[in-house]
């Protein structure tokens, strides 16, 4: 009796871990949570606005603490398919209904994210003065209408 319950027991105990393990072949999804933070999100805010104003720039925080009502943290997660896993955090801080300190201690810019997301998915990173790759497409030149110089009237 005792070697059934053992095998029932190891059978439920890898079923229940499943979701954990990675299968080789099958697709996983990238899962971004939180709040996105742009640059231009954080060039908007300024020390003073009101809870209000803040929020209209940046959106819910993902974070309000009933402890400490005065800290709103916005945080942003992509963890990718392969288990690679990039954050971002901006934390702000409330006084007496005005914005009295951006905490970026852990906010990383855009393309330093990406940055990060490429360099421990072992794709080269690029150099901070490369052209974006929209950039590098070219318009096609006009073709020339002008009927050419040496051709006879």
């Amino acid at each position: 009796m005792k070697i059934p319950a053992l095998i029932v027991l190891a059978v439920a105990l890898l079923v229940s871990g499943c979701s954990s393990l990675r299968f080789p072949g099958v697709f996983r999804i990238d899962v971004g949570q939180g709040n996105l933070i742009t640059k231009e999100m954080i060039e908007k805010l300024r020390v003073g606005m009101t809870p209000r104003q803040v929020e209209y720039v940046m959106g819910s925080a993902m974070i309000t603490d009933t402890f400490h009502p005065d800290r709103w943290d916005y945080l942003y997660s992509l963890e990718t398919g392969k288990g690679i896993l990039v954050q971002n955090q901006l934390t702000l801080y409330f006084d007496n209904e005005r914005l009295a300190r951006i905490d970026t201690s852990r906010y990383k810019d855009p393309e330093a994210l990406r940055n990060d997301l490429l360099k421990q998915m072992g794709l080269p990173v690029p150099a901070a003065n490369a052209p974006a790759a929209d950039s590098e497409i070219q318009p096609k030149p006009e073709p020339d209408t002008a009927p050419p110089e040496n051709a006879e009237a």
